[in-house]
């Protein structure tokens, strides 16, 4: 079996709400978070399976298309790629907030159907979100939860937190080297 590392995407891979772009409604608002290509390639070199897992309600609310949805994804792929890392799936969830579906974060599908579809062994595996709906779903999926970022207004009961996504990653790759 594989071991995978799931990951929010706003928030933890790209910005969101800064200065520079409120929401990624298209190839040109995606801005990677710094240091974010360094962890994904630390966890390519591990053999860690990379997953996305994104609830995307803008496209149900009509913010954006779903082709839009994939030329971000695209671009985020090229963008990683310039550090050598990749990105194995991405799972996300289309529906608009409060929608009732069962794919939405804090549910775990996106997190499950991943790891059955890649064979991946959910108890060596994590979740990385920066907020308590990535750390819910982790949880409902039974994987280790990281909450990364500085939000304070967040109080997500995670396994473990971290400043940003690159700190967890130099972590984890301290801790399989003793």
């Amino acid at each position: 079996m594989n071991t995978g590392i799931f990951l929010d995407r706003d928030g933890v891979i790209n910005e969101v709400l800064s200065d520079r772009v409120k929401f990624v409604n298209g190839p040109d608002d995606l801005y990677l978070l710094e240091g974010v290509g360094e962890a994904i390639k630390l966890f390519n070199d591990q053999d860690y399976k990379v997953f996305v897992v994104t609830n995307q309600g803008g496209v149900g609310l009509g913010f954006m298309e779903e082709t839009a949805l994939q030329e971000v994804h695209i671009k985020m792929g090229a963008d990683l790629a310039e550090f050598g890392a990749i990105i194995d799936d991405i799972a996300y969830c289309p529906h608009k907030p409060k929608a009732g579906c069962a794919c939405r974060k804090p549910q775990p599908q996106m997190i499950l159907e991943l790891a059955e579809k890649h064979d991946i062994d959910i108890s060596k595996s994590y979740m990385i979100g920066d907020r308590e709906p990535d750390i819910e779903a982790g949880k409902g999926a039974g994987v280790k939860t990281i909450l990364v970022g500085d939000r304070k207004e967040e109080q997500a009961e995670a396994d473990m937190y971290f400043p940003d996504l690159l700190a967890f990653a130099n972590w984890l790759v301290e801790t399989a080297n003793e």
